[in-house]
């Protein structure tokens, strides 16, 4: 029913065959599907009734015994409209799909949900991730909840404590690397090759993408199969952006859409060699290497997925866009204060790279627009401490609480009879 195919030469593995590269070409890999056997496990199936999760959708996963699943109740994230975000920034109709209520707080859950399952079912006994933090502390999750053991190299101080205190506290194997994000992945990547009861579980692994494509199957269906015009989503890794797009070509060739949205990836201005390359119209991509932002979870300069997100802009007629780290925070601010949404900086890319995009006329203020939010604030609570006006500090006196909020200059008798 399903195999594992190079998106460069075509050569075909099989499912349960682990291998991270193509062994003819040295490409990246995707799953592919008998189509017509996935038409005909759901027709046996009540799928659209269970409520919204990854494993709603098992019937389009690669997993062969399903009694070998991993969840922690991953999927099924809000889904908001943004009416006021929307009017600020003069689009008709905005929605926020907010990643950040999965377990471990990040999109990463859906694919690690399926990565893992995976690694269970292989009968590995370990597995292990390269990380700016998000995929370490969800790995480290999901390991924990599948009894693996579970090593993970994030760069050596620049990632944010939540998602550092995240993997200490699932008890992975924590290694501090001296040197970026891109190096990490190199070593992680020889030693999966070395040792081959090591499981690896970046989005390199194209199980982990088959779990993300997900968030788009259920913007499709929380919006009743009626897509929006485009979906903005940031990119890092570049994982997240092709998954999403693979779902709804998916979806789209199984007829439950009938028309694709355009896919538009955000990067950060000092880690942006995706923008570059569709600004350019190339079709490699030049690695950043020193990529820095305040955007820690997108601060990749080499992503490895960037062939299938090229593919995935360019497909749907799509764009891509960069953002400064002040557009970043001001957008992380702004969604925050006007939709009560607490997102991380890397998150509020998607915001940031929209109303740049609006402000610059290459989104047409009719558009129905979905923006992607990766994970939650409290991922990285240090930098939103240093964004927001500080505490004022009083004594414990009503009056001077009173001056503060401007109280003095209020008849308490009309408030009074107010509230009554």
């Amino acid at each position: 029913m399903a195999y594992q195919e190079c998106i460069n030469c075509g050569k075909k593995y099989e499912i349960n065959e682990i291998v991270y590269f193509c062994k003819k070409c040295g490409d990246l890999l995707e799953i592919k599907y008998d189509y017509n056997a996935i038409n005909k496990a759901l027709s046996k199936s009540n799928w659209q009734k269970v409520p919204l999760s990854v494993w709603r959708y098992r019937d389009f996963m690669p997993v062969q015994d399903f009694s070998k699943i991993v969840s922690l109740n991953e999927g099924g994230t809000g889904f908001h409209t943004s009416k006021r975000l929307g009017k600020i920034l003069g689009i008709r109709q905005l929605y926020v799909k907010n990643e950040g209520e999965n377990p471990t707080g990040s999109f990463k859950d859906r694919g690690m949900t399926v990565g893992v399952t995976k690694a269970v079912e292989l009968g590995v006994k370990s597995v292990i991730c390269a990380s700016t933090g998000n995929t370490s502390a969800s790995l480290a999750a999901y390991a924990a909840r599948a009894g693996l053991e579970c090593a993970v190299l994030i760069p050596a101080g620049k990632i944010a404590y939540g998602k550092l205190s995240q993997a200490m506290i699932y008890g992975a194997k924590v290694i501090q690397v001296r040197g970026n994000f891109d190096e990490s992945l190199e070593i992680v990547l020889k030693l999966s090759e070395k040792y081959k009861d090591i499981y690896l579980l970046n989005s390199i692994n194209p199980f982990r993408i088959e779990g993300q494509k997900t968030l788009g199957f259920e913007i499709c269906d929380q919006l009743n199969q009626k897509m929006p015009d485009r979906i903005v989503v940031p990119v890092g890794n570049a994982g997240n952006i092709s998954a999403i797009w693979k779902g709804l070509k998916e979806y789209h060739r199984l007829g439950f859409l009938h028309k694709l949205p355009k896919m538009t990836g955000i990067q950060a201005a000092g880690s942006a060699p995706i923008v570059y390359a569709v600004k350019n119209g190339s079709d490699t991509v030049i690695p950043v290497t020193s990529p820095e932002t305040v955007a820690t979870a997108i601060r990749i300069g080499a992503p490895v997925s960037w062939k299938k997100a090229l593919r995935a802009i360019r497909e749907s007629n799509g764009t891509a866009e960069m953002v400064t780290d002040e557009e970043i925070l001001n957008a992380q601010k702004l969604l925050a204060q006007t939709e009560g949404l607490f997102v991380e900086p890397a998150s509020a890319s998607s915001i940031a790279g929209l109303k740049k995009l609006i402000d610059q006329g290459d989104v047409d203020r009719d558009e129905h627009v979905v923006c992607v939010t990766t994970g939650h604030g409290l991922k990285d609570p240090d930098t939103a401490i240093k964004i927001c006006k500080k505490p004022i500090e009083v004594k414990a006196d009503i009056e001077a609480i009173e001056k503060i909020l401007g109280l003095k200059k209020r008849n308490p008798l009309v408030n009074s009879e107010v509230i009554s």
